[in-house]
């Protein structure tokens, strides 16, 4: 039997809110709502680490961050570890890359003058490069470039235009940048997605693919071209989540101290800021439509696995903070759409709102696609839920992990006790700190988190349950294996 297809998009920096299909009040969203409505959107997904090369590392290992150690942008991914890219190729995949993965190469592997030391935007092992689009966006711009634009600037691609009258009512990000909606990177990387899905399919072989779409934005810088830029009046959109006075504690204080976290001053550019991304997101959504159309056209849907989702959200003003970081929802969770019409046909437009996490996706690919799963993966099969059963067992609380050793010098912590872990149910959130005290929100009364609590009478209750999960999750590959008379064997467990 032929295996299915995958197209497997993860969309950068993208809140688990933000879909027209979920009720935001602003968001234009309409090809990923119609993704959701011929698939199985997943309602309560979150990631498991921040920034984006821990987070991918959880996404494409299946493992929660304290297993697999790449803690910040540029730790190294410990070559023990397989990949939902090597296990792809191992049954027989090409897996093709088409834009980042931010792994850094474990350096034990490689000589120390090896280039690839000094990056830790590297693609991850298994992955055969298709198109590579780091932060420096070189190929990007050679093709604006080719388009007839003078690339000698090329910040001047990532900034607002400065020759424009900003209109009454707008913020400093409203300016859209000198190039077309069709020449983002977004469009630029979907082009080439496009152009190879028509090779392969043109081929005669009849071998299914497998193509990671690494789409960068709504990453910042927020900047984005008309019309996108002025598709949401600031006015329209909804104000921060502003916490009270007294919520205090070392890591929030120490956060919104940095440069980097703090969110425009000026009202008005927040509120635009704030729009502007929505914008980012609309032109995204049009690109992602691009995608789904090609499938069409190409006579593939029916046979392709696409599963769209993010590495993180984004704080955008929210709780004083911009930024992915800590322990905030609007940083962790973020959106996952599953549609592969054998499995998803008759539950198509479901929203399952049991908790899942970014640790699922591995073992679920693998598991549509009729590969083993290895026994690495810390995360479960979504498949149950994409038929429209409800699994026994499953999950009633989330986890996630932030690790903060850059900034131990400005906390006064050493580096290995700036971390947090966080459990996450319906009712409340508990966030445990390695240097700090632990803070909880009691979601039920505080349903915004707009109070941390050093007391409550569950703290204990959830503490508990958190070293349990951490305690549970430890690496078993090799733990469960035993060697006796006759040879090694594996313990049932």
């Amino acid at each position: 039997m032929r295996r299915p297809n995958i197209l497997f998009i993860t969309l950068d920096q993208w809140r688990g809110d933000c879909l027209g299909v979920a009720g935001h009040q602003v968001v234009d969203t309409p090809h990923l709502d119609r993704l959701a409505s011929e698939g199985i959107r997943f309602a309560s997904h979150y990631a498991q680490s921040a920034p984006c090369g821990p987070s991918r590392a959880s996404l494409l290992t299946g493992t929660y961050q304290h297993v697999h150690r790449s803690v910040q942008n540029g730790t190294p991914l410990d070559a023990r570890f397989t990949n939902v890219a090597l296990e792809a190729r191992s049954a027989g995949y090409d897996p093709l890359l088409f834009g980042h993965t931010d792994t850094t190469v474990d350096p034990r592997t490689v000589p120390d003058d090896d280039p690839r030391l000094e990056d830790y935007e590297g693609p991850l092992p298994g992955f055969r490069v298709v198109l590579d689009l780091p932060e420096d966006r070189g190929a990007w711009y050679r093709w604006l470039e080719e388009r007839g634009h003078d690339v000698s600037d090329p910040d001047r691609f990532l900034r607002p235009r400065a020759d424009m009258v900003i209109p009454e009512g707008r913020g400093a990000s409203w300016p859209p940048p000198p190039f077309a909606a069709d020449e983002t990177e977004t469009a630029f990387l979907v082009g080439g997605v496009i152009d190879e899905l028509e090779r392969l399919e043109g081929t005669v072989d009849g071998h299914p693919w497998f193509v990671h779409a690494s789409i960068y934005r709504p990453h910042p810088p927020f900047v984005v071209p008309e019309p996108y830029n002025d598709l949401v009046d600031p006015a329209s959109v909804p104000g921060p989540i502003v916490d009270e006075a007294d919520a205090d504690h070392p890591f929030l204080a120490t956060a919104r101290s940095w440069r980097h976290t703090r969110p425009p001053a000026d009202p008005v550019d927040l509120r635009q800021l704030r729009a502007t991304y929505y914008g980012m997101m609309a032109e995204v959504d049009a690109q992602v439509g691009r995608l789904l159309a090609a499938l069409d056209d190409l006579g593939v849907a029916e046979d392709t696995i696409v599963v769209v989702t993010s590495d993180h959200g984004e704080m955008l003003g929210d709780h004083g903070l911009m930024g992915k970081l800590g322990f905030f929802d609007q940083a962790f969770h973020i959106p996952l759409i599953v549609r592969y019409p054998p499995v998803t046909g008759n539950s198509a437009g479901a929203a399952v709102e049991a908790f899942t996490e970014n640790v699922d996706v591995m073992p679920t690919l693998l598991d549509l696609a009729g590969i083993e799963v290895p026994r690495q993966c810390q995360g479960s099969t979504l498949r149950p839920w994409l038929e429209g059963v409800v699994p026994d067992g499953w999950r009633n609380a989330v986890h996630w992990e932030f690790d903060f050793r850059l900034f131990s010098g400005a906390v006064d912590l050493p580096g290995h006790q700036c971390n947090l872990a966080v459990q996450r149910d319906q009712s409340g959130k508990y966030v445990h700190f390695a240097g700090w005290p632990a803070v909880f929100y009691d979601l039920e009364a505080d349903p915004a988190e707009q109070r941390p609590l050093r007391a409550h009478p569950s703290m204990a209750e959830y503490a508990a349950s958190l070293l349990n999960w951490r305690m549970a999750t430890d690496e078993q590959v090799l733990a469960d294996h035993l060697a006796v008379s006759g040879g090694m064997v594996v313990l049932d467990t």
